[in-house]
């Protein structure tokens, strides 16, 4: 009898230290079993991305109207939106089949992820400005919403927004980008500057257009700064060997016919090489001071991330109030890099069974490393390489009814869908601290590869320390960032 005793109190001992993640229950409750993925249109959508017809959708969007009721979000009666469409619909990709531009595009997130992981370990330094060899002389928030695309044959993202610049204001198509702060586009005169579909901006024609002194604020906030003839110059490295150097300057920003805001910090780019084809530049959506939502005093902004393989759009808007039925979780910053937005992740279930992995490896530790971000700019979702194999091996032991189909570049499970025109996937769910859950959609889960049916599993292991949330997990939902109240949102279907 004593015996029992001892034993039961030994056993209550051991329960009691397991780590807590592997003491949660194993099964959820709530979430539906399987999503449906929808084969034939996803396919026919990989055929239509390589065939869209520019000159046909280009003509459309003249005739497109002002205000795009698409938009779900809470818009005052004075917001509107401007209608634009995906930039592979203005720049044709360049690839025979639907299997090389998955290639180029997993190429790019491999170069992204890079860049992303180097910025935790770089420290501010100033560089000494010589590649140009002159320099021009120069002698309270609204609710603006500017609309989102997809640009799927670009080299420097997937997203693009249409914001005007200047006075007149002038509207360019600029990548948007949630891990960066720095806003920039090409400006003449250019040294070098790369093909983009819309002229390149001239400072001469704007009327709101003054460069920044050596001795100003905003020019000591850069990360990479020098100075010319007492101008602030700025340079932006990419992981991909791609930069963007010029001279800072403040401008007069437009978000179509809802608003403007004086005085915003971008750089004017006179030396811009790599991979920027297409785009006039890029918006800094980050958290860090001169990101574009700092520099509006923005208390919110959210995006929805339409399919790439189509020619639909959404929006991009800020100050406005986000859907009613959001997923929160909770927005927590990194003091090594306030750029980053990173939730409150607790664990992921595939078919409602919880993986068996600790919790830390979802949070920042003391050094600053670990946790996971929410990137507009990285495609595939990253997971430590322990959280990936159990999110892997749970989802093959549930998607039983899809016949494997090996390997395709960096993703190690793949399956042959070709001879079904829907199919039932196992529903994968993030599940965030504060007890929300978000269930993914099936289009969120597995994605196409080539044309002929080969689909596989939309997740990649990695061995830094900090996980990554792609766009391809976030394409059909609204996200919101409420910068106010450190939380962000996610709401399906509210493109």
């Amino acid at each position: 009898m004593a015996s029992s005793f001892s034993d039961f109190i030994s056993f209550i001992i051991t329960v009691s230290f397991l780590p807590s993640a592997l003491c949660r229950p194993s099964i959820t409750s709530s979430l539906p079993h399987s999503q449906i993925l929808d084969v034939s249109k996803s396919i026919q959508n990989t055929l239509q991305v390589l065939s869209l017809n520019i000159k046909s959708l280009q003509q459309q969007q003249q005739q497109q109207p002002l205000y795009s009721s698409s938009s779900s979000s809470l818009l005052s009666s004075s917001a509107l939106s401007i209608s634009i469409y995906p930039r592979s619909s203005l720049v044709k990709p360049q690839h025979t089949d639907y299997t090389s531009l998955t290639l180029s595009r997993l190429a790019r997130d491999s170069a992204r992820v890079s860049s992303l992981n180097a910025m935790l370990q770089l420290s501010p330094t100033n560089f000494t400005y010589s590649h140009r060899k002159s320099v021009r002389t120069m002698s309270g928030p609204g609710e603006f919403q500017t609309p989102l695309i997809s640009g799927t044959s670009q080299g420097s993202g997937e997203y693009f927004a249409r914001l005007g610049i200047g006075e007149p204001a002038k509207e360019f198509y600029m990548v948007i980008d949630t891990g960066s702060d720095i806003n920039w586009l090409q400006c003449e005169p250019c040294d070098v500057c790369y093909q983009q579909t819309d002229p390149i901006f001239n400072p001469s024609d704007s009327s709101t257009y003054n460069q920044v002194s050596c001795n100003s604020p905003v020019c000591a906030a850069l990360e990479l700064s020098g100075c010319y003839t007492d101008t602030c110059m700025y340079q932006v490295s990419y992981g991909d060997g791609s930069f963007t150097e010029g001279e800072l300057a403040t401008e007069t920003v437009s978000f179509g016919d809802s608003g403007s805001f004086p005085n915003v910090a971008i750089g004017c780019g006179h030396d811009n090489e790599g991979l920027f084809t297409g785009s006039a530049g890029l918006l800094g959506l980050g958290g860090g001071s001169l990101s574009l939502p700092s520099q509006v005093k923005a208390t919110s902004f959210s995006y929805c991330l339409v399919d790439r393989d189509t020619d639909s759009s959404s929006t991009l808007e800020f100050n406005s109030a986000g859907p009613s039925d959001s997923v929160f979780a909770p927005l927590l910053r990194n003091s090594r890099r306030d750029t980053f937005f990173y939730i409150g992740l607790e664990g992921i279930s595939v078919d409602d069974e919880m993986l068996q992995v600790p919790a830390s490896i979802f949070q920042v530790d003391d050094n600053g490393r670990g946790g996971i971000i929410v990137d507009s700019g990285t495609a595939v979702t990253r997971l430590q390489s322990s959280a990936y194999s159990a999110l892997r091996d749970t989802f093959v032991k549930y998607a039983q009814n899809l016949p494997s189909a090996g390997e395709f570049e960096l993703f190690d499970t793949c399956f042959d869908l070709s001879s079904m025109s829907t199919v039932n996937v196992p529903t994968m769910a993030l599940h965030f601290s504060g007890g929300q859950t978000l269930p993914l959609q099936a289009q969120n889960t597995v994605v196409p590869v080539d044309s002929s049916g080969k689909y596989c599993l939309a997740f990649a292991p990695t061995d830094e320390s900090m996980s990554i949330i792609g766009n391809v997990q976030q394409q059909g939902i609204r996200v919101s960032y409420d910068l106010s109240n450190n939380l962000v949102g996610f709401s399906l279907d509210k493109c």
